[in-house]
């Protein structure tokens, strides 16, 4: 299996219900930055002038992801005289657009709820992604699925466990 990182075409679309500090919506000047949970893979979508709380970009970005990579990041943020300020973050787990039995060069279109620095929901971001490219009809995700289903130890509170049936426990996890 090939350990190079794999080119992701994302499409930020528009946003909805875009809010400055919870209070006010978004006059201008939003945009929108895409990263991957590697530092070096980083792409600006331009700012929309006219758009509002519901601005429409409409921009397709180029983003490297690297195998190991679980995560993409999509930062909304707002021009201001002050300097620019953080709209609202969301973070999208790799299994969400890479892996399963889909076609190479499939277009996944997502929308996320943004949370503000605070964890509190702030408005939408609707986008699409493609993972870029095949090799031998396999689908182009191969190497970005490989990470994205690799097995992760559960972590949270107790495990409630139910009867046990020939021989075999079954439980379900809890938050606690």
């Amino acid at each position: 299996m090939a350990t190079t990182s794999r080119a992701l075409e994302v499409t930020v679309i528009s946003g909805e219900g875009l809010r400055v500090d919870r209070r006010r919506p978004v006059k201008k000047n939003a945009f929108v930055i895409v990263r991957t949970n590697s530092q070096n893979s980083r792409s600006t979508a331009a700012s929309d002038d006219s758009g509002g709380s519901s601005p429409a970009w409409n921009e397709k970005l180029v983003v490297e992801m690297p195998p190991h990579a679980w995560f993409l990041t999509v930062e909304v943020r707002c021009r201001a005289k002050s300097g620019d300020k953080v709209v609202g973050t969301a973070s999208i787990p790799a299994s969400d657009f890479v892996g399963g039995n889909l076609p190479a060069n499939y277009l996944h279109f997502l929308s996320y709820r943004l949370r503000d620095g605070s964890g509190e929901p702030n408005g939408i971001i609707n986008l699409s992604v493609r993972v870029k490219g095949a090799e031998n009809g396999v689908g182009a995700a191969a190497t970005c699925a490989a990470a994205a289903s690799i097995s992760r130890p559960w972590v949270g509170g107790a495990v409630v466990v139910g009867k046990v049936a020939g021989g075999v426990v079954t439980g379900v996890p809890s938050r606690s």
